[in-house]
């Protein structure tokens, strides 16, 4: 306006405040869109969050106890959705399984998803389910402790403290390993973070089938 005046350009202004008004709506749209988008992932994360083993997780400032899961002495904590029925595996024999995978100390992302409709790239395209043989070293260690409890048909839930993880947060050292590009980046972003994420991760294991010794 000042410099209006000094060029001699009359002031007007009801211009002013039409200028104004034309820059504060496209102000406010981005602003309702912005809480739109969310609004819609809080809702997405919240649904996807109802998993108990989520519930009051507080990322990274301390370590959580779930009173509804079993705690080993090495510190996994499980719990059984559905127990299954026979023998559990043995040293030196083959299981074959399918598993889900999640960020739990990183707002619950998922990094695997098998058998199941959770959406997008996400979904591995085969159905060559993940095997390994029992006592092997082929797997984290937390994965090794959950199997030798379960028989076949049953599904456990396991929350996974970072020592009974992926070994130097690398999971190209040990399995299991994301089947998918989209899965591969959710976990190494937590894995080989540097802040102060935590990287708990929780897993849904179905023994599927036992394969003896040959």
């Amino acid at each position: 306006m000042m410099l209006l005046a000094k060029l001699g350009a009359p002031s007007v202004p009801g211009c002013v405040m039409d200028r104004r008004k034309l820059l504060l709506v496209p102000a406010i749209s981005m602003a309702i869109a912005s809480f739109q988008y969310t609004f819609v992932k809080g809702i997405a994360k919240a649904e996807f969050a109802d998993m108990p083993a989520l519930r009051g997780k507080d990322y990274g400032k301390t370590k959580m106890r779930y009173p509804d899961y079993t705690e080993t002495e090495s510190g996994l904590q499980y719990k059984d959705l559905r127990v299954g029925d026979g023998p559990s595996p043995k040293k030196g024999e083959t299981v074959v399984v399918d598993w889900d995978g999640y960020t739990i100390g990183y707002y619950g992302r998922i990094f695997e998803a098998r058998n199941k409709t959770k959406g997008g790239s996400f979904e591995g395209g085969d159905k060559d389910f993940f095997k390994f043989k029992v006592g092997s070293g082929q797997v984290i260690p937390a994965f090794e402790e959950a199997i030798s409890g379960m028989a076949p048909g049953g599904v456990r839930r396991i929350i996974v403290p970072p020592d009974l993880g992926y070994p130097d947060n690398d999971y190209n050292k040990l399995g299991p390993k994301p089947t998918t590009f989209s899965g591969q980046r959710a976990l190494d972003f937590v894995l080989r973070n540097q802040g102060l994420i935590d990287k708990t991760l929780l897993f849904d294991i179905e023994l599927l089938k036992i394969i003896p010794n040959q």
